[in-house]
């Protein structure tokens, strides 16, 4: 992570100050002074501010149910923010893997440590998200097949990555991706010939939601460890 990030994470310094006091040469990794708040460190490193060693606070990993009409964000930007649903410490310090959109609801997870959410967000890393999607047309007959195959998406030139379809009523189905492209699901659905009316992710990897709309929990050791085989 970056160095200004750490000692932010060290300590009960913001963000300006941790700068200040890189920048003003008080900060050292592995015995070197370090003045460029952007160098990327680990917590293995040994990293000092004015003679005493810091470490990190351990991560954090929280699963929530999103509501409908809330944004994945920090604060509040036209619709309010679901941290508001987040009872915890410096909250400002956690970012979401995998944002949703304000009209969609379901699981998101949240955390403030990067390396983690990386294996949950990029498609190389092949994390599957679950959808229960409503349509407001009868799903047609080959959407499985041509999702499987991927399609092209408006504005781009390359196919989805395969994706798994399940039907589970006319107007209702289940798709499983493991990519997050800008408004991917109701993207794929559009280009098929369809529109999506409802949006909810019920699973991410081997996790399934199990808290109730605006509750979340922290994630159990094994379900962190998860995503990281």
């Amino acid at each position: 992570m970056r160095l200004d990030k750490f000692v932010c994470k060290s300590t009960e310094l913001t963000r300006i100050e941790a700068i200040q006091q890189i920048n003003c040469g008080e900060v050292s990794v592995n015995g070197h002074i370090a003045t460029n708040e952007a160098t990327q460190v680990h917590e293995n490193n040994t990293i000092m501010l004015n003679g005493v060693r810091l470490k990190a606070r351990d991560f954090r990993y929280i699963l929530m149910h999103k509501p409908a009409g809330t944004i994945c964000s920090n604060i509040d930007e036209g619709y309010p923010s679901l941290f508001n649903y987040l009872d915890v410490e410096k909250a400002s310090e956690l970012h979401i893997a995998g944002r949703l959109d304000a009209d969609t609801t379901g699981m998101v997870l949240i955390t403030d440590d990067g390396r983690w959410s990386f294996n949950i967000t990029v498609p190389t890393k092949e994390c599957s998200k679950v959808y229960r999607v409503g349509l407001s047309n009868a799903i047609a007959d080959d959407v499985a097949f041509k999702f499987n195959k991927g399609v092209k998406l408006q504005g781009e030139q390359q196919l989805t990555l395969p994706a798994t379809l399940e039907v589970i009523g006319p107007k209702e189905v289940l798709l499983t991706i493991t990519e997050g492209k800008f408004h991917q699901v109701k993207r794929m659905f559009a280009a098929v010939g369809n529109r999506v009316v409802s949006l909810h992710r019920e699973e991410i990897g081997e996790i399934c939601l199990d808290v109730e709309v605006g509750q979340w929990r922290y994630l159990t050791n094994g379900e962190v460890q998860s995503f990281t085989k």
